[in-house]
């Protein structure tokens, strides 16, 4: 049964009229644009445009491509195919239930059946112009070269991510307030690869703001050794926590995060009520999702557990 104020959702699909360019590698457009988009991790990723017709088809060279095609890796992690079906659920319920701003995503499948996850570029003006958009990794300056191989990961905490955010937006509070809700919710889902690269600021006129979510998913599912619980080595605190796989992040843990991102304390206890509040929805929106089965019921639990971490 649907739960009550459940918001109606159907998801996108498009049925990719061709093959997988990871099964058929004489799709020439496709395999020649790889180096058009930044590959960050470990998915494929091809760019698309909508046609005529409305079919999604491979941009061609030197024609800006609107949408990003991510397939499943090849190798090396768990449950490889369940990789679209968890970005789109995870960033399905974020939009959808907690009224995060989300890149829009879609999934798409094969002739073959292989699934995709599409989604739509926000950082493209619809006269085609590229919006600025800029990572935190970039903003703060850290690169493999200063920074180290893991610069993604050991340099700042969320903490000093959201002082990062702070001097870079006008409106303060309400940037700090959604970057607050999305670590959060990262936490909730187990989002493992929150780094610095998956938050960006962008100006969509004449000022920054935190840019749309992207990038979420539960990574526990795909990984063999699953210990961290932020991505960020220091955790949520500028001077580091003492995490490790039997320490338990607690409601006091972020009720201090948001303290220090200026937050009101009342907010901060609203929204962690709030979010900490939709299992019902979470089962729902799991079990009408293009996981497994057995997915599907993990998924809820997982959020299930970490709710129960905050309460």
């Amino acid at each position: 049964m649907e739960p009550k104020n459940t918001p109606r959702w159907k998801p996108v699909v498009f049925h990719l009229p061709y093959d997988s360019p990871l099964d058929d590698l004489t799709v020439e457009i496709a395999m020649n644009n790889v180096g058009r988009i930044s590959l960050s991790g470990v998915q494929p990723k091809y760019s698309l445009v909508k046609g005529e017709d409305g079919q999604l088809r491979y941009s061609k060279e030197n024609e800006q491509g609107t949408y990003m095609m991510k397939l499943a890796p090849t190798a090396y992690f768990r449950h490889l195919q369940d990789f679209p079906a968890n970005e789109h659920l995870t960033m399905s319920i974020a939009s959808h239930v907690f009224s995060i701003e989300t890149a829009e995503c879609a999934m798409g499948f094969f002739r073959n059946g292989h699934p995709a996850y599409i989604t739509k570029r926000f950082d493209i003006d619809p006269d085609g112009s590229k919006f600025v958009q800029e990572d935190l990794a970039s903003i703060a300056g850290f690169t493999d070269v200063k920074g180290g191989t893991d610069y993604k990961y050991s340099n700042l905490s969320y903490e000093e991510c959201g002082q990062l955010i702070a001097e870079h937006v006008n409106a303060k509070p309400v940037e700090l307030l959604k970057f607050f809700r999305l670590v959060l919710f990262n936490f909730l889902f187990l989002n493992n690869d929150a780094h610095l690269k998956n938050f960006s600021l962008i100006n969509r006129g004449e000022e920054y703001q935190l840019a749309p979510a992207y990038d979420l998913m539960n990574t526990s599912f795909h990984l063999s050794n699953y210990n961290n619980i932020f991505a960020l080595d220091k955790g949520l605190f500028k001077e580091g926590m003492n995490l490790s796989d039997t320490r338990w992040v607690t409601r006091d843990d972020f009720i201090e995060f948001g303290k220090r991102l200026g937050l009101p304390e009342k907010t901060v206890f609203l929204f962690i009520n709030q979010m900490t509040a939709q299992e019902e929805k979470v089962r729902w929106f799991a079990e009408h999702s293009f996981l497994t089965e057995e997915l599907k019921k993990l998924y809820w639990k997982d959020y299930h557990f970490r709710c129960s971490m905050l309460k």
